[in-house]
């Protein structure tokens, strides 16, 4: 007769019991596993959403920066005759803002105008960016002058097509700095004609979303001297 507690019987395996703690053991480090797992993968995938987010939204004001700084006088009727009632290289008219400024090809290719405004996109309020063709007399510029006032409160198609969409977008204000004080420009229109010396733009960012909450853009003209706003 074999004695109690011999090799050969504890040579026949686990208990029942035994198998039923190590499954329950191994389930349980397997959903502790995935839910790490998930947590890394939301993380990993809100950082990314949230860098994404971040680039387009600094490659927009990186974009309105460059217009503003290549922002010029509009062509003149007849270079001879100055025009006293020729608008501004800059307009701002509640809803959209209108500017002149040299072609990305450099001053001798021409000038171009450029609109910024607000408008929904497929249902969502976006930042938009739009610009003409390039211009190469005072008539085209009138006429693309015109042509942004219209894409910023009525566009056809003929306008959507040449327009971009940079961001969503809630809310965003506009403020010109003259006479060393920043004002809205709709309410000095003794200054109307006058280019600021400092654009300032905030805009408000939808919640919900990667990137939220307002955000303030200061753009100060190259030729200003003395004291900065």
């Amino acid at each position: 007769m074999r004695r109690h507690g011999s090799p050969a019987r504890r040579g026949r395996g686990f208990t029942l019991v035994e198998l039923l703690v190590a499954l329950a053991v191994m389930a349980l480090m397997s959903v502790m596993a995935w839910r790490g797992l998930d947590a890394m993968t939301r993380a990993s995938a809100h950082t990314q959403q949230r860098s994404d987010a971040l680039m387009v939204l600094q490659t927009g004001l990186a974009q309105w920066g460059v217009d503003l700084d290549a922002m010029v006088d509009p062509p003149p009727n007849d270079p001879n005759k100055p025009d006293p009632a020729a608008p501004a290289a800059l307009d701002w008219n509640g809803q959209v803002l209108r500017m002149t400024r040299t072609d990305p090809a450099g001053p001798q290719a021409g000038l171009r105008v450029v609109a910024w405004g607000r408008r929904e996109v497929q249902g969502v309020p976006h930042w938009l960016r739009w610009q003409s063709q390039t211009i190469r007399d005072p008539l085209a510029w009138r006429a693309a002058w015109s042509q942004a006032a219209v894409w910023g409160q009525n566009p056809g198609d003929a306008e959507r097509l040449q327009e971009l969409a940079v961001l969503p977008l809630s809310d965003w204000q506009i403020f010109f700095f003259r006479n060393d004080a920043w004002s809205n420009p709709l309410s000095s229109a003794e200054n109307a004609a006058s280019t600021p010396d400092a654009v300032r733009l905030v805009l408000t960012l939808p919640s919900g979303g990667a990137l939220a909450g307002k955000l303030t853009r200061d753009w100060i003209r190259p030729t200003v001297a003395g004291p900065k706003p």
